[in-house]
């Protein structure tokens, strides 16, 4: 889409969208280390899955085999366009100060910030995302959405859980303004992310109050959602249950980065003269 069809105000960040796709293009052997673990990791969790559904008697937290194996592909080939692992360069401008620079560009630095990082995601779901659901597909064999409606919900939720998973990492990085040292929450928010977001099991499988505690967190959002409006779990209701849910905590975390991005500025003037 050219620039010259959007408003104004929002050329400068489609731009920065566009550089992202640019910058994640130039690292094409890590794409394909990504697209390798993808598949090994791929393999292991459909034959331990695999023998859960059996074991369960053919259905386990709604899905069968087919469903299941589908479960565990498309979440690999979302690896990639997801921040699970809770680091982002802005953390490493707070850190140096090199984020005054960015308060002085006449830019939003959380949309110019998102905007990139999204441009990113996007890119690795063509050498890494897709190629890996092939790879599911030829090997294992996945089941697909009869109706065209499902696709395009299943796009949509893809496209707002890879915001999420960005906004959220973006509220995780402005730490960095009353922290010296963000690595320990990093870590833990790696270790929470990935678990409550569906990447290990569908979080239908976690027993009830673990279930209800993850759904109160934007993780299901990034990836279990996504997933499950493509597997068709939970109907046609479910899918638009899931798509307001996304839209919501992307608002929240929107509002939380803006906020904490507006107190972060105020203390570095106040820290800086």
């Amino acid at each position: 889409m050219s620039s010259t069809a959007l408003a104004p105000s929002m050329r400068p960040y489609w731009k920065l969208f566009l550089a992202g796709i640019r910058q994640q293009a130039t690292y094409r052997l890590a794409m394909l280390g990504g697209l390798i673990a993808n598949a090994t990791f791929g393999f292991l969790k459909t034959a331990i899955l695999s023998a859960t559904v059996v074991a369960g008697g053919g259905m386990v937290g709604g899905y069968d085999g087919a469903m299941m194996a589908t479960y565990v592909w498309v979440g690999q080939g979302m690896l990639g366009s997801l921040n699970l692992n809770g680091r982002l360069d802005l953390a490493h401008r707070i850190k140096s100060g090199d984020v005054t620079t960015d308060f002085l560009r006449p830019l939003d630095v959380q949309a110019a910030t998102v905007a990139t990082e999204v441009g990113k995601a996007v890119y690795a779901l063509l050498p890494r995302g897709v190629p890996s659901v092939v790879i599911g597909a030829l090997f294992v064999g996945l089941g697909t959405p009869a109706s065209p409606l499902t696709w395009l919900l299943a796009f949509v939720s893809l496209a707002l859980g890879m915001i999420v998973s960005q906004t959220t990492v973006y509220v995780l990085a402005t730490a960095g303004f009353w922290l010296i040292e963000l690595r320990g929450l990093q870590t833990m928010y790696m270790m929470l992310s990935g678990f409550l977001a569906g990447l290990f099991v569908p979080v239908s499988l976690f027993p009830r109050w673990l279930e209800v505690l993850a759904h109160a967190t934007p993780f299901p959002a990034m990836m279990q959602y996504p997933i499950g409006i493509f597997t068709e779990h939970g109907g046609p209701s479910g899918a638009w249950e899931r798509l307001g849910a996304q839209c919501f905590w992307i608002a929240v975390t929107w509002v939380a980065g803006a906020l904490l991005t507006r107190l972060g500025r105020h203390r570095l003037e106040v820290q800086g003269g």
